[in-house]
């Protein structure tokens, strides 16, 4: 049995939650998502829980097991909490600027760099911190990337745009005589 499968969803106050023979879709304070439904596995609702079980135990229901049980889980978070990711900026002269869904970075070249986020997005910019945040975590997360690749750290000086909890494994530089 899987053991993220297994576990039960604990659904909160004030979120409801909708299963149809395609999709699944969740309602909360912060909005709305759908989940897709996997063919190989249902979802019951028993009181304040959402329990998913597979059908039966071939390869690719017992993948699909753990699968609807995380998206489930991750959408239920969503409406109720919101997801968030944090990007540092680090560089001399690099300076970030704008908010909501468009921010505006200079990043060394020659030219401004222009993001503009998807609807759901909400950017927010404190000096040289970026706060990419919403309510569906595949969504924030593929933000969050994007952002990251216009300008990825380098392991020299540790310039560019990198997650706040990454480490930058630096190198030594030239070696002198």
């Amino acid at each position: 049995m899987s053991r993220i499968g297994k576990l039960p969803i604990d659904v909160p106050t004030g979120v409801t939650i909708t299963v149809d023979s395609d999709v699944i879709s969740v309602k909360g304070a912060k909005g709305e998502l759908t989940v897709p439904h996997l063919s190989d596995v249902t979802v019951a609702l028993e009181g304040t829980q959402a329990i998913v079980t597979r059908k039966s135990n071939e390869r690719i229901a017992k993948a699909q097991h753990g699968l609807q049980r995380s998206l489930l889980q991750n959408a239920v978070e969503g409406v109720t909490k919101g997801f968030e990711k944090k990007l540092e900026v680090n560089g001399v002269g690099f300076r970030v600027s704008g908010g909501g869904d468009q921010i505006e970075m200079q990043l060394g070249f020659s030219h401004p760099v222009k993001y503009k986020a998807n609807a759901g997005i909400l950017l927010t910019v404190d000096k040289m911190t970026i706060t990419v945040s919403g309510i569906s975590k595949q969504a924030v997360g593929q933000a969050a990337a994007e952002i990251r690749s216009l300008k990825k750290p380098e392991p020299y000086k540790g310039k560019g745009i990198k997650y706040a909890d990454e480490n930058i494994r630096r190198k030594a530089g030239k070696a002198g005589k």
